[in-house]
């Protein structure tokens, strides 16, 4: 005699549980991200907001100068902060920065720390004064009583002067300009600044400098400007103090004194 065999209740049960089981792990997958990703914005919207900002390497500018033009303040969200952008506007706004890094510290620190350019010569336009750095970066309109430990520097024809961007000449050559830099360079490395009171440009094949109000130096063009000022540093140890007069050093190989 042929039986049916009919499936158990409990049977069918169990598998309509276990459906329903692994629908409920479909759902709630996703919605358990959404809640972590909910929670951890949370957690850094409330936890890592800047408490403390501090600067770092700054004279010409105040703290809170510099930190106005990062646009930071205290509140701000630490992760949402863009240093990038924020580096940027400090070029902007103050020239004076060479250098700036904006370091995030956890859990609610800031560290910015800049390095600053540091005015070496100015240009004399007619009656105006402006000054840039040993890189000849223009760093504004020089004020009363700025002159007096800087380099004058004649005969550079500028193009438009742009404060917080290099010198450019009015032809747009840029030689005069990179050997300007050299120049400027070489009179910082070698410590001679001081003793520098006039630079003259007006002939780049022929420049000239007045040096501790003894010497006009002929330097000539741009060619082994390192060379040239190691020879002056040394006819400088083998004259004595007394002597006053031209000193050439053009022709890159021999120094040649004469004295008025």
């Amino acid at each position: 005699m042929a039986h049916t065999i009919q499936p158990s209740a409990d049977k069918h049960s169990d598998r309509v549980m276990h459906h329903r089981r692994h629908n409920n792990g479909i759902v709630s997958g996703p919605v358990m991200f959404f809640i972590v990703v909910v929670a951890i914005l949370f957690v850094m919207s409330v936890f890592f907001r800047v408490s403390d900002i501090q600067v770092v390497g700054n004279s010409h500018y105040t703290d809170d100068e510099i930190i106005m033009a990062i646009d930071i303040e205290e509140g701000d969200n630490l992760f949402f902060f863009d240093r990038f952008s924020a580096i940027s506007r400090v070029f902007a706004k103050l020239p004076y920065i060479n250098e700036v890094s904006v370091e995030r510290s956890l859990p609610n620190k800031v560290v910015i720390e800049v390095v600053e350019s540091e005015a070496l010569a100015y240009l004399v336009l007619g009656d105006e004064f402006w000054t840039m750095d040993q890189n000849c970066k223009i760093l504004g309109k020089a004020v009363k009583g700025e002159l007096a430990n800087l380099i004058p520097i004649e005969g550079i024809d500028p193009g438009t002067l742009l404060i917080g961007e290099l010198l450019t000449t009015s032809n747009g050559d840029i030689a005069p300009v990179e050997f300007l830099a050299e120049f400027l360079y070489q009179i910082q490395e070698r410590g001679i600044y001081t003793g520098v009171t006039r630079i003259d440009f007006s002939n780049v094949n022929n420049v000239e400098f007045q040096y501790g109000g003894r010497f006009t130096v002929k330097f000539g063009n741009s060619e082994n400007v390192e060379h040239k000022f190691g020879m002056f540093v040394s006819a400088l140890t083998m004259l004595s103090s007394g002597d006053v007069g031209l000193l050439d050093i053009s022709d890159g190989h021999t120094a040649h004194f004469m004295s008025e």
